[in-house]
């Protein structure tokens, strides 16, 4: 199984990404970290360990991560996920208490306990990778690959159509901490950028026997998807918002679920119209090859990434 660690901020979509890969078995998820993002880092700290106890996996530790970008205020989210993060869904507090080490600390220790074997999948803002990468750099070669819903590269409509950000141009978890995103762009290590290209499409829907299903269903992970879905449609959303960030542990489990290109990339931290944008230089000449190469999504097999929810949430 490929270890990984998933760094979130619960949300509702990032929730159905921890449920997905506490139940894969082609994953073991050794912890979750939490990072400022959709909400503060006490709510998705606190989210994150609804969740786990949502489905009986109280074995995974939590760490509460960044409470702030690294150089930045926060900004409020535009789009909620309910009063609660997790689309009202009111979900008993947790009784399981967060592991003591700061999110970085746990990355640093089990980067360093299993070398070359944890891939770092990041749905949120990448605050507490940067500063684990800031406070111990030696881990950066040690990491097997870093894979991210991150950026929009302008592959598709949907990017444009659905950019997340607060600019025109940008992705909600580059915006937030624009500053560390880019310095995991240019830290070196192996990173697949799943962009809003590849994980907000229309066509990511669900049947309606599908529906049916997750709210007939006796498992709570799949009435937790039911109540998601149902919250993002009353507010006039598709139900791909219920389960964006589930796209990156799908291609963690799966690496055909995403296709990917390589190309030269990086961030504008400047404010203004375009901060947070990501810029990939799609040029046949003169590309600028100072750049980081990293390798990013542009399609989705919608399909067979439904399908991988599916399994995950109704067996």
């Amino acid at each position: 199984m490929n270890k990984i660690i998933l760094d979130c901020d619960p949300g509702m979509d990032d929730s159905l990404a921890i449920i997905m890969a506490a139940k894969s078995k082609d994953l073991d998820l050794l912890a979750v970290t939490a990072v400022n993002g959709n909400y503060p880092v006490d709510i998705t700290t606190k989210n994150a360990l609804k969740t786990l106890e949502l489905i009986g996996r109280t074995d995974i530790p939590v760490a509460r991560g960044m409470a702030k970008p690294l150089f930045r205020s926060a900004p409020k989210d535009p789009f909620t996920h309910g009063a609660d993060g997790q689309a009202e869904m009111n979900l008993p507090e947790p009784v399981t208490q967060a592991d003591p080490r700061h999110a970085a600390d746990l990355i640093i220790d089990l980067v360093r306990k299993y070398p070359h074997e944890v891939t770092l999948v990041c749905t949120a803002p990448m605050s507490n990778i940067a500063m684990a990468f800031m406070k111990d750099p030696g881990i950066i070669p040690l990491v097997r690959e870093v894979i991210a819903i991150s950026g929009m590269f302008g592959f598709s409509e949907y990017a444009f159509a659905n950019a997340t950000g607060d600019t025109p141009l940008s992705e909600w978890n580059v915006y937030v901490d624009p500053e560390a995103a880019r310095m995991v762009y240019h830290s070196g290590v192996k990173l697949t950028a799943i962009g809003l290209d590849a994980a907000t499409h229309f066509d990511t829907d669900f049947s309606a026997n599908d529906l049916e299903a997750f709210r007939t269903s006796e498992l709570s992970e799949a009435k937790f998807l039911s109540n998601a879905i149902s919250f993002s449609h009353g507010r006039g959303f598709e139900a791909y918002c219920a389960v964006i960030d589930g796209v990156a542990v799908a291609y963690a489990i799966d690496r055909s679920v995403v296709d990917t290109v390589e190309g030269h990339v990086d961030i504008e931290i400047k404010d203004g119209l375009t901060l947070g944008m990501t810029v990939m230089d799609r040029r046949h000449h003169f590309v600028w090859k100072q750049l980081p190469v990293i390798a990013v999504g542009y399609h989705t097999d919608s399909s067979k990434f439904l399908g991988i929810v599916k399994k995950l949430v109704l067996e």
